[in-house]
């Protein structure tokens, strides 16, 4: 079973110092209808204006990933972590029994564009953690590459949860990519920027697509398109709006 969401079905809000458009329900965002699919529980992209952001705020038992696209981040936790999230930046975030963040662009003329992604952890009350790596533009290049998984594999960052997420470039001169799907796996592909072809439907910039029930999953016939792909487990969540 597939399905589309096009990029202008998405929930949006602007806060005034940025804008986010929202792929599930989360926040005053909700629609029944998209709750969230499997272990992915919410994909945010914000673009947070110059000396704007979010201040200081409490999460807890959610594993969030913060994947910077363009300008700098600022993220200041209550774990004691500082740091500046550039381009390619990858963050992973375990807010467990109870974590407090903030994250704010200090630039004077340039946004920030992100991402942000919230996955169900695979057992609620973990110690909070944190880590950070950079994941280069080139090596996205015609191949999917991982960004994070529960091994921490093949480079990518650790994460508590039941997902595998893989970044990839493609365009008109590489080869069509594929990735197996598992028995009882479900893939979930949103593409950043560009176009796309996946297992026969065509992508633009900021839509998505729902996989289940299928053996793999095919992208091709890309144009300057950057894409997500996460490999998820089947585990589905009941839980209404969240913030």
């Amino acid at each position: 079973m597939i399905s589309l969401r096009k990029s202008s079905e998405r929930g949006f809000d602007d806060h005034g110092w940025g804008q986010s458009h929202f792929s599930f329900s989360f926040a005053d965002y909700y629609d029944p209808a998209h709750m969230g699919f499997g272990t992915l529980r919410a994909l945010m992209e914000d673009t947070i204006e110059p000396s704007g952001g979010f201040g200081t705020h409490p999460h807890r038992d959610m594993e969030i990933v913060t994947v910077v696209l363009a300008g700098e981040l600022t993220h200041r936790d209550s774990l004691g972590n500082t740091g500046v999230l550039r381009a390619g930046d990858v963050q992973r975030m375990s807010a467990g029994t109870g974590v407090k963040h903030s994250e704010f662009n200090h630039a004077a003329t340039t946004p920030v564009r992100m991402l942000q992604i919230w996955l169900l952890p695979q057992s609620r009350g973990i110690a909070p953690g944190y880590a950070q790596q950079h994941f280069a533009d080139s090596a996205r290049q015609g191949r999917l590459l991982p960004l994070v998984n529960a091994e921490g594999r093949d480079g990518a960052l650790t994460i508590h949860a039941d997902v595998a997420l893989y970044a990839s470039r493609l365009d008109s001169g590489h080869a069509p990519l594929t990735h197996p799907l598992a028995a009882g796996r479900k893939a979930y592909v949103h593409l950043i920027d560009g176009e796309l072809t996946v297992n026969g439907q065509r992508l633009e910039t900021g839509d998505a697509l729902r996989i289940e029930h299928e053996d793999e999953v095919v992208l091709e016939q890309g144009r300057a398109a950057h894409a997500l792909l996460f490999d998820l487990g089947s585990h589905s969540t009941t839980e209404g709006r969240s913030a």
